[in-house]
């Protein structure tokens, strides 16, 4: 068997047309090649097409193949771009302005996911690498899509309905990952004052869980779990909110029990700095649980947003993405950076058992 017949496609969502997406997609193909083999992109010909126009070098573009079967993706020549085209109402339409927000876009990204999804559920294709939508776009496209904030609650929907679950039965976490840090949130997409209120004890033991399982699996051995607290100084013994003793302290009791290896509710202004693995020294933990949007994106992105990725743990399908957004300010300019597309792919390559032609494993926060 030939080394490109044991992959599996790996599906490449577009994103939202009138972002960046569809232009890092074409420079990861050129760029990375040997990363990008066996990879095609769930999309809109047109719509990469242009792309292409918009980053192409000189006279030389980038050509864009349509493909009939999503496993002639594993034949395909390098430095090309293979496109499934995805069955949309939205595909019908010209590809819109670039940096406008608009239903049309919103649908074709968001059936882009769907058909990727199901794909990867299906087993027909190993996982899916998502490039960035915009949320007040897929919203705007209405039903069924108006009732998800984004990526992560999409996927675990569909995930959900094709194991027969609740969406509740069907939990996920999100990770953020560089080669300095890793951090999962206890909640994603919600308020501030709503996030408050999700540090619950069974969201907190259940992040926790989710986290143990899935860093278990991928490092060979239990990880290291440093649990952020909530308030300042981690509420400095109660003096500055009741929750890390009240709510996280005994969630972080019952996880040990169940034997994950997760410290006490430590100070969140001081855990990012210990966890982080720098060229001088390992972290003092494999991955940070933090307890709010923000408290855990704001270090991994100030790190170096080219270089992150997200990771959607829980779910029965490989799925990760760029740890950026569409970057509409900067949409077919051709100056966007392929950087974090091309760490995805590598990420998603390690969670679904492939390595890239030079046979090594993605650093991407896991090394």
């Amino acid at each position: 068997m030939t080394e490109s017949a044991a992959l599996q496609p790996l599906a490449i969502t577009q994103g939202d047309s009138a972002g960046i997406g569809a232009e890092i997609i074409v420079k990861a193909f050129r760029d990375a090649p040997d990363q990008l083999r066996g990879c095609f992109v769930a999309g809109d010909v047109a719509t990469l097409r242009r792309a292409a126009q918009v980053v192409a070098t000189g006279a030389v573009v980038m050509p864009v193949l349509q493909l009939s079967d999503v496993q002639e993706a594993l034949q395909c020549p390098p430095r090309c771009v293979p496109v499934w085209q995805v069955d949309s109402p939205a595909s019908a339409l010209p590809p819109p302005p670039f940096g406008q927000i608009s239903a049309h876009a919103g649908q074709m990204a968001g059936d882009c996911v769907v058909w990727a999804a199901n794909a990867a559920l299906r087993g027909d294709v190993a996982g899916l690498v998502t490039a960035p939508l915009n949320k007040a776009a897929l919203s705007l496209a209405g039903a069924p899509y108006v009732a998800f904030p984004g990526h992560t609650e999409l996927l675990q929907s569909l995930a959900a309905a094709h194991q027969g679950l609740t969406i509740s039965q069907c939990p996920v976490r999100m990770m953020l990952a560089n080669d300095e840090l890793r951090v999962v949130l206890v909640s994603i997409h919600l308020s501030m004052r709503d996030a408050l209120a999700a540090v619950t004890f069974e969201n907190v033991l259940q992040s926790l869980l989710i986290t143990h399982n899935a860093l278990k699996a991928l490092l060979g051995r239990v990880p290291r779990i440093g649990v952020a607290g909530l308030n300042p100084h981690a509420g400095e013994g109660g003096l500055f909110g009741t929750e890390e003793g009240d709510i996280i302290a005994p969630a972080v009791a019952l996880a040990r029990q169940q034997g994950v290896s997760a410290s006490d509710p430590q100070a969140p202004d001081t855990i990012f700095m210990r966890a982080r693995a720098t060229g001088e020294h390992s972290g003092e933990f494999d991955v940070v649980l933090a307890m709010y949007h923000d408290q855990g994106l704001i270090p991994v992105k100030y790190l170096g947003v080219e270089k992150g990725v997200n990771v959607t743990l829980g779910l029965p399908l490989v799925r990760t993405s760029p740890d950026h957004g569409t970057a509409f300010d900067m949409a077919g300019t051709g100056r966007a950076d392929a950087s974090s597309l091309i760490e995805a792919v590598r990420m998603a390559r390690l969670l679904s058992g492939q390595r890239d032609k030079s046979h090594r494993y993605p650093s991407a926060g896991l090394g």
